[in-house]
């Protein structure tokens, strides 16, 4: 079940084309037809549903700890 946040910010048209093998169209031609801004929103996406599945967990930044020995 998807979240109210995520199912909101992506809307998907339900669009079904057959095709026969030789026929079909590549995906780079697809993408290519895309706007830049569209691809790295694809590929955000498909990086926060990679860290969600791998690490069960939204990517954070980790936070460092540096000691500075005053005089």
């Amino acid at each position: 079940m998807e979240s109210s946040n995520t199912a909101s910010a992506r809307s998907i048209a339900e669009v079904v084309q057959i095709y026969r093998i030789e026929e079909q169209p590549s995906d780079f031609a697809y993408w290519q037809s895309v706007p830049y801004e569209a691809r790295l929103a694809a590929l955000e996406e498909i990086r926060r549903e990679y860290h969600r599945w791998k690490y069960h967990a939204e990517p954070r930044l980790q936070r460092v700890y540096s000691i500075v020995k005053r005089q």
